[in-house]
């Protein structure tokens, strides 16, 4: 018999690796605060519960997708949170971006009532999600990363294991995203330099990712970048300056200093302060353009 699931956060995300864990076979019953998000799934099936606490009574294992570790401590530890109805030997799946201390922190927590948590990040943007084929980090007790190994393969197209430390996988995703926001940055001062030295902007991001360049990153987000049109919106710019202050915050604690980080963060920041959060977190090259007198 299938792990019955519960999942808790329906953001753009959220709901697509909800829908495929329920495609997968999955009984699923989901929660979200706003409780309109949660309706198409319950259309195809899922069960929609008013509490975090009645999403998680029944569950084998819940998962959690939210915005930064507040939410995600709130929704854990909280008043009708997971851990007021969690059976003893269910696990929490914790995807979130997050602080890797907070997946710690919380997975002591479950330990002490006979649950466990795994960090279980994801890389991959809402299309990449809906079509399951993130890439799925995975960290925690070793029984528990072993239960959850057939949900991951539900989400995903691959799980790759980071050991017992259930911060593993959170350090993991943070110094993804801190590569993602280097190519970015990189591309768009390239971009820029052949602009005004007089090249064709597309024509010489055709050249570049099609030789040196040619691997799926560089082409998504480069043709953002080339085309300067950011749209369809992976992650806000907010939601990734927050996940490049914990790039720093983590750099700072092990004293490994990153300017290339603080870099992307102030771009980041200065793309915050625009308040436009329909475009896509790569919007930030703009800056580099403007600072060109682009």
């Amino acid at each position: 018999m299938a792990d019955k699931i519960a999942f808790l956060g329906l953001g753009s995300m959220g709901a697509a690796m909800a829908a495929n864990l329920l495609k997968a076979g999955f009984p699923l019953t989901v929660y979200n605060r706003t409780a309109e998000r949660a309706e198409l799934l319950r259309q195809q099936g899922a069960t929609v519960a008013a509490t975090p606490a009645d999403a998680v009574r029944e569950a084998d294992i819940v998962f959690t997708m939210v915005t930064d570790d507040r939410a995600l401590e709130e929704l854990t530890t909280g008043p009708n949170g997971i851990l007021s109805a969690l059976r003893p030997g269910a696990i929490h799946a914790s995807c979130s971006t997050v602080a890797p201390d907070t997946n710690r922190r919380l997975a002591e927590v479950h330990a002490a009532h006979g649950s466990a948590l795994v960090a279980s990040p994801v890389f991959g943007k809402p299309d990449v999600a809906a079509a399951g084929n993130l890439w799925v980090g995975s960290s925690g007790p070793a029984v528990a990363r072993e239960r959850l190994k057939a949900a991951q393969a539900a989400i995903g197209q691959g799980t790759h294991d980071f050991g017992d430390d259930p911060g593993a996988a959170s350090v993991a995703k943070l110094c993804g995203n801190f590569l993602l926001g280097t190519v970015i940055e990189g591309m768009s001062e390239a971009l820029t330099l052949a602009e005004k030295c007089g090249l064709d902007r597309i024509g010489f991001y055709e050249m570049l990712t099609s030789t040196l360049f040619n691997n799926p990153i560089y082409k998504s987000y480069g043709k953002l970048i080339a085309e300067q049109h950011y749209q369809p919106v992976g992650a806000p710019p907010a939601i990734i300056r927050k996940d490049m202050n914990l790039v720093v915050q983590e750099a700072y604690k092990n004293e490994v200093p990153m300017p290339f980080a603080n870099l992307i963060r102030d771009r980041l920041t200065a793309t915050v302060a625009l308040n436009q959060p329909d475009v896509d977190w790569a919007s930030f090259a703009q800056r580099v353009s403007e600072d060109a007198g682009l």
